[in-house]
C-alpha cells in the first residue's frame, strides 16, 4: 500500500515490478531530473555492475539526458544509430536495438545495454558481466506533460517485451510519476513554507537584539532547508568594518571586512524557543525571567546556577536537569527555602522535592517513534539507537519505551545496544557510519535533537540515503533538510515553545495561589518502581512526514501551525499583581565551538570586492567566469566550490556587506533561486542594520549616562563652592551665595544652614548676598525662608552685601524683609554678630611698622 510515508520504498516496488515485466529481465533502474542533473532514484541488480555503492543511491549523469529522454518519447521508431547522433549526450552510443517497438510516441524504447551502462555509469566496473546482445528497455516517466525521467530494464535475450509486457512498464512509469508528482508538490507546499518561516524569523530577529552569529546561523540553515537543489555547503556573511583600514574614508579597496563562518553546532533552536516560550508567558502575568544556560558536559555548573539563584532570593525556578541525580540537592535546598521548583524537557530524580515536570511524554514517544518505525520495516530488521546521554530520564524512557514496542510487534525487529555521542557532533558522526557500514542495520532511532542528524549524514555518505529508515526527535533546520529529501523520514517534534511558556505559568499559579490551588487537577505521573507521584504536565508531539499519511502531519502544515501556536501565546495577556517577582529559567547549552570571525583587508579584486562596490548580486562559476582568477574565487575552487554566490546588503542603495554561498554543483544558482535569496537577504539587511542602530543607540546611551554622572559631580562641587559654611568666630557662621536661588537649590542651603546651626552652635549667621545673580523677590523669600527655620533653632539670619542696585529691584518689587536685619558690607554684619554674641572687634597699631 502506498501511504506516502517512505518513497524510496514506493520506487524501489515499481522498479521491482519492472524487472518482473520484462522476460528474464535482472537489473533495472529509476532516473529523474533533480535541478541540472539525473541521480538514481532507485535500482535492482546494479550494485554487481557499480563502482561503490554511492553510486547507486546518488550518482548523477548529466541532465542533457533528459532532452534525449524527451526526444525518445517523441521518436516513433529507434532502429539506428543517426537517429540520435546530434544529441550530445548519447552520440557515443554505438549501437541500438533494432528491435520493432509500439508506433505509439509514448512507448518504450530499446538501446544497446553496455553503451548505456558505460555512458550513464561511469563508475561502473563489472560491465562484462552484462550479456552480450542485451539490451535496456526505456520507459519514460511524465509528470504533468514533461519528461523527468525513465525507468530503464534491462533485457539480457535481446527481445522486446511482450504488448503485455509494454503496458506492464508504462503503468509502472504512470504510477513511479504520479509517486514523484505528489512528493514535488507536498515539497513546494514545504518549501513556501519553511520560506515564511525563515522571513518570520528574520523579521522577530529585527525587534530582537539578536546577536551576528544567531542571525548568520539562523540564515545559513534557513537558506539551505529551503533550497535544497543547490546543496549549499558553505553560507557566511561578510560586512564592512565601520571604520576603514588605511586610506581615505569610501576608498573601498582600503577597507577592512569581517567574515562570519557558520560551523556545524549543537541545537540551540530547541533551547531558543524554550526561552522564548518562557519571556512570553512572563510578560503576559508581568513577571521577569532570567535566562541561564549550564555547559551540557557540567551538570555540577548547572546545580551552581541554582545555588546561586536560591541566595538572591529568586521566586521560583524552571530547570532542564542535565543529570537529575546531581541536581536534587539544589532542588530540595529551594524546597526547604518555598522556592517552588519545577522541570522541563527531562523529568526530576526519583522521589523528587520538584512540584511539577513539564514536558513531553516521552514512554509515549517512545512507542510512537516505535509504531512510525515498523510502518517503514513491516518485515522487521535490526534498528541502531543514538542519544546524547544514556544516563538521562528521557533518553532512558524513550529508548525503553521504543524496545518495548518494537519486541511486541509480529516483524523480528532487533533493537541493538544504544550509543551516546555526550553532545560531541563528530562523535556522534563516526558512531552512526560504523553502525550504517558495518553494523548491518536496516533502521536508525535519533533519541535526541541531532542524534537523527547523525544517522542521516552517515546514511548519505555511505550511499544509504533513503534505504535506511530513519526516525527522528526534534524538526531543526538541518532535520527539516534532510526530511525533505527523503533521508529522513518522520520527525517526532517535541513542543519545546509549551514547555518554557507552561513552566512559567504554573511557577506564576504556584507563588500567587499557592502549591495546592496551582497543581490541582493536574495529573501524577508515576514514578519508576511505584515511586511517589508527581505532578505532570504533556506538552504533547507532532508526529510529521513530508507527506501527509494516517499517522502524520505533513510538513507544509505542521509549520504554520507551530507559528500559529506561537502567535497564540504572544496575543495572551493575563490580570497580575504589580509587585515584582523574578523567576530562573536553566536550559542547557552545547556549546557554539567553531564560530569564527575573521578581519581582513577588502581585496577590490575579489567576487566580495565587485559585489559590495556594485551593490548587485553575481553568480560566479568558479572554473569558466571572468572572475576565476579572483582570490576568494580561488580559495572556494580549492575547497571543491563550482558554484559562488553573492548577495549584497543593502542600505540606503550603497552595500554594506555581502552573504556568500558556495555549492559543489555546477550552476547550482538558478535565476529562481537567486530572488528567493534576495528577499531573505534584503531582509536580513533590515536586521542587521536594526542590529547596529540598537547598539549605537546603547553606546551613545552609555556616553550620555557617563557625561551626565560627570556633569552632576560638577554641579554638586559647584554647589558646595557656591554656598560654603564657614565659622568665623564662636557662635557665628557666614554663608556666602553665589549665582541663583531656586526652589531646588533653596532646599539644600537651608538643610546645609540648619545642620551647621546644630553643629557649631551658631546664634548667628550672615547670608553674604554679594555674589547672588539677582536679589529679586522670588529669590528674597526662599532667604526669608531661610531665616525663619534659623529662628526655629535659636539663630538669627542676617544678609549682608546688599547692592544699591538689589535695594532698588527690593524697592521697586515691594519686597518686605519683615525683621530680617540687613547690612551693607560684611564688616558690618560681622560688627553686628559680635555685639549679638557678646564680642567686640580691638584695632591695634603693629609696635613696628613695616616700610612699604
Amino acid at each position: 500500500m502506498v501511504t506516502g510515508l517512505d518513497l524510496h520504498a514506493t520506487l524501489h516496488r515499481i522498479v521491482t515490478d519492472a524487472v518482473g515485466a520484462v522476460p528474464s529481465a535482472q537489473r533495472a533502474s529509476l532516473l529523474a531530473r533533480d535541478g541540472e542533473q539525473l541521480v538514481y532514484k532507485a535500482s535492482v541488480g546494479l550494485a554487481g555492475v557499480l563502482a561503490s555503492p554511492q553510486e547507486v543511491a546518488g550518482g548523477a549523469v548529466p541532465a542533457t539526458v533528459i532532452a534525449t529522454l524527451s526526444t525518445l518519447s517523441t521518436l516513433s521508431t529507434l532502429s539506428t544509430l543517426s537517429t540520435l547522433s546530434t544529441l550530445s549526450t548519447l552520440s557515443t552510443l554505438s549501437t541500438l536495438s533494432t528491435l520493432s517497438t509500439p508506433d505509439s510516441a509514448d512507448s518504450p524504447r530499446v538501446i544497446a545495454a553496455a553503451d548505456w551502462y558505460r555512458e550513464l555509469l561511469p563508475g561502473a566496473s563489472a560491465l562484462h558481466l552484462v550479456p552480450a546482445g542485451a539490451v535496456v528497455v526505456l520507459t519514460p516517466v511524465h509528470v504533468q506533460g514533461q519528461t523527468i525521467g525513465v525507468l530503464a530494464v534491462e533485457q539480457p535475450g535481446g527481445q522486446a517485451p511482450s504488448g503485455e509486457g509494454w503496458a506492464r512498464l508504462r503503468a509502472l512509469a504512470a504510477s513511479a510519476g504520479a509517486a514523484l508528482e505528489r512528493r514535488e508538490l507536498y515539497n513546494d507546499k514545504a518549501r513556501s513554507a519553511q520560506e515564511v518561516r525563515v522571513l518570520e524569523g528574520v523579521l522577530n530577529a529585527v525587534a530582537a537584539r539578536t546577536s551576528t552569529h544567531e542571525l548568520v546561523e539562523m540564515i545559513s540553515k534557513g537558506i539551505k532547508s529551503v533550497q535544497l537543489g543547490p546543496q549549499w555547503r558553505s553560507v557566511h556573511l561578510v560586512l564592512l568594518s565601520d571604520a576603514p583600514s588605511g586610506g581615505a574614508r569610501g576608498d573601498a579597496a582600503a577597507r577592512e571586512i569581517r567574515v562570519y563562518h557558520v560551523p556545524h553546532r549543537s541545537p540551540l533552536a530547541f533551547w531558543n524557543n524554550v526561552r522564548d516560550g518562557a519571556l512570553i508567558a512572563g510578560r503576559s502575568v508581568g513577571i521577569h525571567v532570567d535566562v541561564r544556560n549550564a555547559p551540557a558536559h557540567s551538570a555540577v555548573e548547572q546545580r551552581g546556577i541554582l545555588e546561586d539563584a536560591i541566595d538572591r532570593g529568586v521566586h521560583g525556578i524552571a530547570v532542564a536537569p542535565i543529570t537529575p541525580e546531581v541536581l536534587e540537592p539544589a532542588i530540595r535546598r529551594a524546597a526547604q527555602a518555598g522556592v517552588p521548583v519545577v522541570t522541563i524537557d527531562t523529568p526530576p530524580a526519583e522521589g523528587s522535592c520538584a512540584q511539577a515536570y513539564i514536558g513531553t511524554d516521552n514512554v509515549a514517544a517512545g512507542r510512537l517513534a516505535a509504531e512510525m518505525m515498523a510502518r517503514l520495516l513491516p518485515g522487521g530488521g535490526k534498528i541502531g539507537a543514538l542519544t546524547f546521554w544514556l544516563s538521562a530520564m528521557n533518553s532512558r524512557e524513550r529508548i525503553e519505551a521504543f524496545r518495548a514496542a518494537v519486541s511486541g510487534t509480529r516483524a523480528p525487529f532487533d533493537l541493538q545496544p544504544p550509543a551516546e555521542d555526550r553532545f560531541d557532533i563528530e562523535l556522534g558522526m563516526r558512531i552512526a557510519r560504523e553502525a550504517v557500514q558495518t553494523g548491518g542495520i536496516a533502521g536508525a532511532f535519533g533519541v535526541c535533537a541531532e542524534n537523527g542528524l547523525s544517522w542521516g549524514a552517515a546514511a548519505r555518505a555511505l550511499g544509504r540515503a533513503g534505504e535506511l529508515k530513519i526516525v527522528a526527535f526534534d524538526l531543526l533546520t538541518d532535520t527539516l533538510e534532510m526530511l525533505r529529501e527523503g533521508t529522513i523520514h518522520a520527525v517526532l517534534v517535541q513542543r519545546e515553545h509549551e514547555m518554557g511558556y507552561r513552566a512559567v505559568r504554573v511557577l506564576h499559579d504556584i507563588i500567587s495561589k499557592g502549591v495546592e490551588a496551582a497543581l490541582a487537577g493536574l495529573p501524577a505521573r508515576a514514578g519508576s518502581g511505584g515511586g511517589s507521584a508527581l505532578r505532570f504536565i504533556d506538552t504533547g508531539i507532532d508526529v510529521v512526514t513530508i507527506e501527509r499519511t494516517p499517522w502524520s502531519l505533513p510538513l507544509s502544515d505542521y509549520l504554520p501551525l507551530d507559528a500559529n501556536r506561537k502567535a497564540a501565546k504572544r496575543r495572551e495577556q493575563l490580570p497580575y499583581e504589580s509587585r515584582a517577582k523574578e523567576l530562573l529559567l536553566v536550559t542547557v547549552d552545547a556549546g557554539n565551538e567553531g564560530y569564527r570571525e575573521e578581519r581582513a583587508p577588502l581585496d577590490a579584486r575579489s567576487m566580495v570586492g565587485r559585489v559590495l562596490s556594485t551593490a548587485r548580486p553575481i553568480i560566479v562559476d568558479t572554473h569558466s567566469s571572468e572572475l576565476h582568477d579572483a582570490p576568494d574565487v580561488v580559495e572556494a575552487r580549492g575547497k571543491g566550490a563550482h558554484t559562488l554566490v553573492g548577495v549584497p546588503l543593502l542600505a540606503g542603495g550603497s552595500a554594506f556587506g555581502a552573504l556568500v554561498l558556495e555549492s559543489g554543483r555546477r550552476a547550482a544558482c538558478s535565476l529562481d533561486d537567486l530572488t528567493m535569496i534576495e528577499r531573505i537577504v534584503d531582509t536580513m539587511a533590515v536586521a542587521i542594520e536594526n542590529a547596529r542602530l540598537v547598539h549605537r543607540i546603547t553606546e551613545r546611551t552609555h556616553e550620555l549616562e557617563r557625561a551626565n554622572r560627570h556633569q552632576e559631580s560638577l554641579l554638586d562641587t559647584i554647589r558646595e563652592l557656591s554656598s560654603p559654611v564657614v565659622p568665623i568666630a564662636r557662635n557665628i557662621l557666614v554663608m556666602p551665595i553665589v549665582g541663583t536661588m531656586d526652589a531646588q537649590r533653596s532646599g539644600r542651603f537651608i538643610e546645609s544652614m540648619l545642620q551647621d546651626i546644630t553643629e557649631h552652635h551658631a546664634r548667628v549667621v550672615l547670608v553674604d548676598v554679594t555674589g547672588m545673580a539677582v536679589v529679586d523677590a522670588a529669590s528674597v523669600e526662599h532667604l526669608l525662608r531661610a531665616a525663619r527655620a534659623a529662628r526655629l533653632l535659636g539663630a538669627e539670619v542676617v544678609l549682608v552685601g546688599v547692592t544699591p542696585a538689589a535695594a532698588r529691584l527690593m524697592v521697586e518689587q515691594g519686597v518686605d524683609l519683615g525683621s530680617v536685619i540687613t547690612r551693607s558690607t560684611l564688616e558690618l554684619g560681622f560688627a553686628y554678630a559680635l555685639s549679638k554674641t557678646g564680642g567686640q572687634i580691638v584695632y591695634r597699631r603693629s609696635p613696628h611698622p613695616q616700610p612699604f
